[in-house]
């Protein structure tokens, strides 16, 4: 029985012939006689017989119920709005195809950036388990994808992006910038500063490409921040350390190794600063507490960054991560076997070099790291936001009671204790030598390894002729006699030893490996990163594991997988293009490898 208990005031509000109308029709209803109990017997009762008290207190009744009524009428219409509201919006979003955003960056030339625009709406539907057919797997895992050919003939060819989302929306990001530079042509590093007095004359055009991965945590607001402007951050950073000639138009000079370093690191922490210390300083300065939720935000949610830099001219490829995203970079060496080289280490509560560097940072406090997290809460060591970890107790106890917030965890006493900065390291790039790189958030390294993804990334350059398959003889040697036509060629890992005692081994859901008749991969996408994904899923190659995994819907899906995002660079030379190809970053089908023309993100 349901008891509607409504104020007068909110009487007022209702048309006033609808309640007297109502009245009338109850009044109607009740004339007719109703049996209440009454020591064991029944009894007839007629409204007509009512004490004029009764009467009133019965009508105030029957105008409340139906008062009651309305208003639950009211919510019901107004919440289906609000679902058809949903559903419209979500349906623009399909429609909307993703941005090529073209420009200038000051002396740098022609700028082309591409990222992530994720405008995928949260359902109020509750859904179940859902039983995909092949279309329908396939058509979840393209959903997000995009190949973009480079037409320069400077050192990279391709790069193919792709992410899957587990929470709704996705946590995860992502960015690319590309950027036309120019540099003093010298012929020795002796003299790389020398100073050009005819202009135009003795110019090098090179390009500075970025890409980055940002896995968010507790929200997608700060990575989300990342993808618009970090790279832009670090672009900044860059263009002062790489300083133009003093007589030169606009040629610059190559800064020491240790300078482009810290630029980058530069780049890192000054974003930082602005999410965590420059907002909250701002909301303390009267700004209307209106825009507390925008600008706290980035700062209390959190995100991992993972920044490749390229520069074409140097042929110097630099890593740079801030948490457990990882970069890892195939090449092919002169005995024709694959290896897979870490180019970053996870940086967790969990790695002994973070762990002791944090307690050397914290004297005295033993729970600084506990169960492997960040006073005993977060995982990652270093990360963007996570304000938590770095305001001092008495600005969150003031966020908290002024704006929004969550209680500092208990242990904190000397923050901070999560920093931005990255570490940064570096590789030489062989075009000419079919090296690449694979950027990923950590979902893809909870399932797959080094090797397994080099291998399968391998797996793919062959079947797309981008490289020749191994001849049997070959194949049969690399295995050792062991062969399978669907067995990965063997690939080495030759990251040094305190990078891989610091990663994770990916989690196995199968108790025995993949056998007999079994394949130990799937190949079926025209889109490495895709493919990549959809291996990740398989478990050894299980198309049944891929639609169980996929028809998990969120939020229960984050129990079982993460948000994935994954990029994959290919290094090259390709022929009949030169270094005076106007810049170009196209979204092109290329039939020679059977491309597909990226479909819109939702």
């Amino acid at each position: 029985m349901l008891v509607f208990t409504v104020r007068p005031r909110v009487l007022r509000l209702l048309p006033r012939e609808l309640i007297k109308a109502t009245s009338r029709t109850l009044k109607k209803e009740s004339s007719s006689q109703l049996m209440l109990p009454q020591q064991g017997q029944a009894r007839q009762v007629s409204s007509t017989t009512r004490t004029p008290k009764k009467r009133r207190n019965m009508r105030n009744l029957n105008v409340a119920f139906v008062s009651g009524i309305l208003v639950v009428a009211s919510y019901v219409s107004i919440t289906n709005q609000g679902k058809n509201y949903l559903s419209d919006t979500g349906g623009a979003a399909v429609g909307a195809a993703s941005n090529l955003r073209n420009g200038v960056s000051g002396t740098l030339g022609a700028f082309f950036s591409t990222s992530s625009q994720d405008g995928s709406s949260q359902s109020s539907e509750k859904t179940g388990v859902l039983k995909l057919s092949d279309e329908e797997i396939s058509a979840r895992l393209r959903r997000m994808e995009e190949s973009y050919t480079v037409n320069r003939g400077k050192g990279v060819v391709r790069y193919d992006v792709s992410q899957l989302p587990s929470n709704n929306p996705i946590e995860d990001d992502r960015a690319e910038r590309m950027v036309e530079v120019r540099y003093r042509d010298t012929e020795s590093p002796s003299d790389k500063n020398k100073a050009i007095t005819d202009p135009g004359a003795g110019e090098v055009p090179a390009d500075w490409m970025l890409w980055g991965v940002f896995d968010g945590h507790s929200g997608w607001n700060t990575s989300a921040t990342l993808r618009d402007r970090l790279l832009d951050c670090v672009i900044e950073e860059l263009s002062n350390v790489f300083r133009l000639g003093d007589r030169g138009p606009a040629a610059r000079t190559v800064p020491s190794s240790d300078a482009i370093d810290r630029a980058i690191k530069a780049g890192f922490t000054k974003l930082d600063d602005q999410i965590v210390n420059k907002s909250v300083e701002k909301l303390f300065s009267g700004t209307p507490k209106v825009s507390a939720p925008e600008l706290l935000m980035p700062a209390l949610t959190g995100s991992c960054a993972l920044v490749a830099f390229y520069d074409t001219h140097l042929r110097e490829l630099r890593v740079a991560l801030t948490g457990d995203s990882r970069a890892v970079l195939g090449s092919l060496g002169a005995d024709d076997k694959w290896t897979a080289t870490a180019l970053s280490v996870d940086q967790t509560g969990s790695n002994p070099s973070e762990a002791a560097r944090l307690a050397a940072e914290h004297p005295g406090e033993p729970n600084v790291v506990r169960n492997g997290r960040i006073l005993g809460s977060l995982e990652p060591s270093r990360a963007f936001g996570d304000a938590r970890y770095k305001w001092a107790k008495d600005i969150q106890d003031r966020v908290c009671r002024q704006f929004l917030g969550r209680t500092p965890p208990p242990a904190l006493k000397t923050p901070p204790y999560v920093t931005a900065e990255p570490v940064v390291t570096s590789a030489r790039i062989r075009p000419g030598k079919k090296d690449f790189l694979v950027l990923a958030s950590d979902g893809l390294y909870e399932l797959l390894s080094n090797e397994e993804i080099v291998g399968l990334v391998v797996r793919w350059m062959e079947k797309t002729g981008m490289v020749p398959p191994p001849s049997k003889s070959l194949k049969e040697k690399l295995l050792g006699g062991r062969g399978q036509s669907s067995t990965l060629t063997p690939v080495i890992d030759t990251s040094d030893a305190s990078t891989k005692s610091s990663q994770r081994p990916p989690i196995r859901r199968s108790s025995q490996p993949a056998t007999g008749s079994r394949p130990t991969y799937l190949l079926e996408d025209s889109n490495v990163a895709t493919h990549l994904i959809r291996n990740a899923l398989s478990d050894g190659g299980s198309p049944d594991n891929v639609s169980m995994l996929l028809g998990i819907p969120s939020p229960l899906s984050r129990r079982y997988r993460d948000d994935l995002t994954v990029t994959v660079v290919f290094f090259g030379e390709r022929d009949g293009e030169g270094s005076d190809t106007a810049l170009s970053v196209q979204l092109t089908p290329d039939a020679t490898l059977g491309l597909q023309q990226p479909k819109p993100k939702l």
